[in-house]
């Protein structure tokens, strides 16, 4: 779509962060409304968290009124984070709402998200049981939603999201996918760190890796553009070099295609994709 001056208008006009029990559910919070007044967007606040199965839950707790107990904590622990999100939205000076659907993260986020034009999620923290929402839950969103989805890590503090964008590029549909959907980010930033990876030697994906094309179509649209190139190898070992080398160009920000497929009832990750989901630093933008 194009403005009377005849420029893009794509932006970020509606983001969805999930929000749950979790101790690091306030810090995604406020890297939602740091991006919803960087480009004017409306928040939609979207508690979901994962229900187990009563019974299930009370044998395991060895109590017949413990999942009673547990579910009155997490009304209070929703409550409190609601009076919490109105109130960051007012003093942020964002519109927004909250939504809380029911029905389980794994089913409601998905959902929601497809209405969005950015969705924030947090990283799996394992030493916060809060943040667990199902199994796979996190792959399942990026390759279902059709969406962007940003990635938040559950350690680190992250005020600023984006001034210094790095994209890993193998020349791939989702690696192109991801860079155009995170070019709200990149023009804001006005520069891009282009990581090229060569995993796929031989085929047409590797001949398209070298970056030179992507970068120039970023450029068009206003961002100063470097190539880093030659991460080769493995896909596996490729995300533990993406990881460093974001970590050598002080990126805040990676952004990457979100690779896999489901195999009968198992979700199969490309090795890059599942390495950045358990080891993420900074956020990292995922797309499919």
């Amino acid at each position: 779509m194009l403005n009377r001056l005849g420029e893009s208008s794509m932006t970020y006009r509606t983001i969805l962060v999930h929000l749950d029990t979790s101790a690091r559910a306030h810090p995604r919070l406020e890297t939602a409304l740091q991006l919803a007044k960087q480009f004017d967007a409306y928040v939609i606040g979207l508690y979901a968290v994962f229900e187990p199965n009563a019974r299930a839950f009370n044998v395991m707790a060895g109590s017949a009124g413990y999942y009673d107990e547990y579910a009155a904590m997490r009304r209070e622990r929703a409550n409190a984070l609601e009076r919490l999100f109105h109130a960051e939205l007012n003093r942020a000076g964002v519109s927004g709402e909250w939504l809380a659907p029911g029905g389980g993260a794994d089913r409601a986020v998905p959902h929601h998200a497809r209405c969005a034009d950015l969705v924030i999620v947090g990283q799996d923290d394992p030493g916060d049981a809060e943040s667990f929402i199902g199994e796979g839950f996190r792959e399942h969103l990026i390759l279902s939603a059709g969406r962007p989805v940003l990635l938040v890590p559950y350690t680190g503090s992250f005020a600023a999201v984006g001034q210094f964008p790095m994209i890993a590029w193998d020349g791939g549909r989702e690696a192109a996918r991801a860079v155009h959907d995170a070019l709200p980010l990149l023009k804001a930033a006005g520069r891009a760190t282009i990581v090229t990876l060569d995993v796929h030697a031989g085929d047409a994906r590797g001949e398209r890796s070298a970056g030179g094309d992507i970068a120039a179509c970023i450029a068009r649209h206003g961002v100063e553009v470097e190539i880093v190139p030659g991460v080769a190898g493995t896909e596996a070992s490729a995300g533990d070099v993406l990881l460093s080398r974001a970590a050598d160009l002080g990126a805040d920000l990676v952004v990457m295609g979100g690779y896999g497929h489901a195999r009968l009832r198992e979700l199969v990750l490309g090795g890059a994709t599942r390495t950045f989901l358990e080891s993420m630093t900074v956020p990292v933008l995922m797309s499919h």
